[in-house]
């Protein structure tokens, strides 16, 4: 730190309008709120600094500052469970540090705070509440979408012309330009719906404002309004036969006080899906007349639906028996892109099933045992502790999950190195590799998936809680995550996009001990919070799931002792394989050539290039 405190390593991120001043100022012009906003996105892509910022502050003993940059990190990293931990220890010493009294200054887009609480609120059955934050969130939505629209009147890049060879004459160049300011305009929605520091915007956002108010309303009597935005969302999907079916429950509720027909959808909703579909027609004969592909996106996608029960009024128990019996259904998920099967053969005649996906309270899940023997086990672990290095896996970090575990880990390449090389029994490092394969044989079968299954990556792992620490903890050993993507509870959804690993399409564990204790494995819904199942460890027991944001899972903390296992992550894209595994196999292949000859390899050929 140079005189004052600054920190010249982050002059370039310091200088721009920080995110506290931006809160903080009154209103500006759509204009300059479009370039704060574009600095907001820019800081969003530089987002590792303000982790490092965080613990500079930290050293300085400017604990606000500190929060602030904590914050900002973790709204472009909301599954970083350490920030989270950060920002929660910041709450607990506010009184310490002069802190606001409202709290932290978090800078979360006013429209997604406000849409976030409402959600918040109507989980919790808050429903006055959720109304007062959705009603102002749909008005901040309208107010943005203006400013949004402004916004493309400016110039346009055209990402598709090399500039120097574009030659297009005066009338097709005012056409081309004009296309883009519409391309623009259309794309608010997307832009709206958008979190910040994500790709994938929340699907179905605008109507989803209205699904939520319209239970939210009859909750508390208000019929009118409820019917208002039944009407309101059925605008994006007049086919939707739950709303429906609550509008017409509204209509009867109402009969006879006010005529149904009086209650119109809202007006700004039905003018914004107006222009919205005219701008596609526009789009779309423009692309006809100037030879170029224009493709509609789905910007009004059903299955982003309120993940709830509540998708009729007639569920509630108070209603009389006499009642309309509506469904309770939830709104369907999106089809995955294969078909979803399980129950396959386990081809081994001493693995013992256990659980399904049924019993497991989830989607693609199965809970086996007897995967491996208790000298297999016993085996494994003396290989472990031969060859794991601490933080392996998490470049070097050796608590990267909490602070109050050390971790280790170690490759299949790396046990068969030191297998080679005499540092540990070859026998016991080829134990790893075949019982890896054999994992790998079972989970593709009892999913009865109709492609190989290719592995993603392959690693043993073993969490040693630390002495001295374990006192009032309150942490996880690992954090609830998915494995290929971004889980975000407060959205209610998971962001299939880097960095995550998205091409991973299963997993599994295979459990080594249970001289532990603490480290149960825990299935949980979306919000991270909700335990669906939960799976105390021990040796040959091996759970197994698809990798997405259906099967959100983490683990308990390891209060005593060290828990093992195998954690091996599947893909069915060859093109993600892990590159260790291709060349374990090749080790593998040469010393099966040089101990049984070339006719007895036991070498899997689905793993073979």
């Amino acid at each position: 730190p140079g005189a004052g405190g600054d920190l010249p390593f982050f002059g370039s991120v310091l200088r721009r309008a920080d995110c506290v001043r931006r809160c903080e100022e009154p209103r500006i012009g759509a204009a300059s709120r479009h370039r704060a906003a574009e600095e907001v996105r820019a800081d969003f892509q530089r987002r590792v600094p303000y982790s490092y910022l965080q613990r500079a502050y930290i050293q300085l003993n400017k604990l606000e500052e500190a929060a602030n940059a904590a914050h900002t990190f973790f709204m472009a990293n909301p599954e970083h469970m350490e920030i989270q931990q950060d920002i929660e220890n910041y709450k607990t010493t506010a009184g310490k540090v002069s802190l606001p009294a409202h709290g932290l200054v978090f800078c979360l887009p006013t429209l997604q705070e406000d849409y976030s609480a409402g959600v918040r609120h109507y989980d919790k059955e808050e429903y006055e509440m959720a109304i007062e934050f959705l009603e102002r969130a749909l008005k901040g939505y309208y107010t943005e979408d203006e400013d949004c629209q402004i916004m493309c009147e400016g110039p346009q890049r055209f990402e598709e012309h090399e500039y120097l060879d574009y030659k297009a004459g005066l009338y097709e160049a005012i056409a081309d330009h004009y296309m883009q300011v519409l391309a623009c305009k259309h794309d608010c929605v997307r832009e709206l719906a958008t979190r910040s520091g994500r790709i994938s915007p929340i699907e179905n956002f605008l109507p989803l404002h209205y699904d939520y108010l319209q239970f939210a309303y009859y909750r508390v009597g208000n019929y009118v309004k409820a019917l208002e935005c039944a009407k309101s969302y059925l605008l994006f999907h007049p086919d939707d036969e739950d709303v429906l079916e609550n509008a017409g429950y509204y209509e009867g509720l109402l009969e006879g006080a006010v005529d149904p027909d009086t209650i119109k959808p809202r007006k700004e909703a039905k003018t914004l899906l107006q222009r919205h579909k005219l701008e596609s027609h526009l789009l779309q004969v423009a692309a006809a007349g100037l030879g170029y592909a224009y493709t509609e996106p789905n910007y009004w996608n059903r299955y982003g639906a309120r993940q709830d029960e509540h998708s009729v009024p007639s569920s509630i128990s108070s209603e009389p028996e006499d009642g309309p019996r509506l469904s309770l259904a939830k709104k369907p998920m999106p089809k995955p892109d294969r078909e979803l099967k399980e129950g396959g053969p386990l081809l081994y005649s001493d693995v013992k099933f256990v659980y399904n996906s049924e019993q497991l309270n989830g989607t693609q899940r199965v809970l086996l045992d007897n995967v491996i023997s208790e000298e297999q086990c016993r085996e494994l672990h003396r290989v472990a502790s031969g060859i794991m290095l601490a933080g392996d896996g998490y470049r070097g970090k050796t608590s990267p999950h909490t602070p109050n575990e050390r971790f280790e880990g170690a490759t299949v390449l790396k046990a068969l190195k030191y297998g080679y090389e005499g540092r540990v029994p070859l026998k016991s490092a080829r134990l790893f590799y075949d019982i890896s394969e054999k994992a790998r044989r079972i989970v593709e079968s009892y999913f009865m998936l109709n492609s190989t299954l290719y592995f993603s990556y392959t690693h043993l792992v073993c969490r040693t809680a630390l002495s001295g620490q374990q006192e009032r903890r309150n942490d996880l050993s690992h954090p609830i995550h998915a494995d290929n993507c971004l889980l975000d509870p407060e959205a209610n959804e998971c962001w299939k996009e880097p960095p995550a690993y998205t091409f991973r399409d299963y997993s599994a564990l295979l459990y080594m001990n249970a001289d532990f204790e603490g480290g149960e494995f825990i299935f949980t819904e979306m919000d991270a919070k909700t335990v669906t199942a939960s799976i105390k460890p021990k040796c040959g027991r091996m759970i197994s799931f698809s990798s997405g944001g259906e099967n959100p899972h983490g683990v308990k903390a390891v209060t005593k002792g060290q828990r093992c296992a195998v954690a091996l992550w599947f893909t069915l894209d060859p093109l993600y394989r892990e590159l260790e595994r291709i060349q374990a196999d090749e080790v593998i292949a040469m010393l099966d050539q040089e101990h049984l000859g070339p006719s007895e390899m036991n070498i899997n050929p689905k793993d073979e290039l």
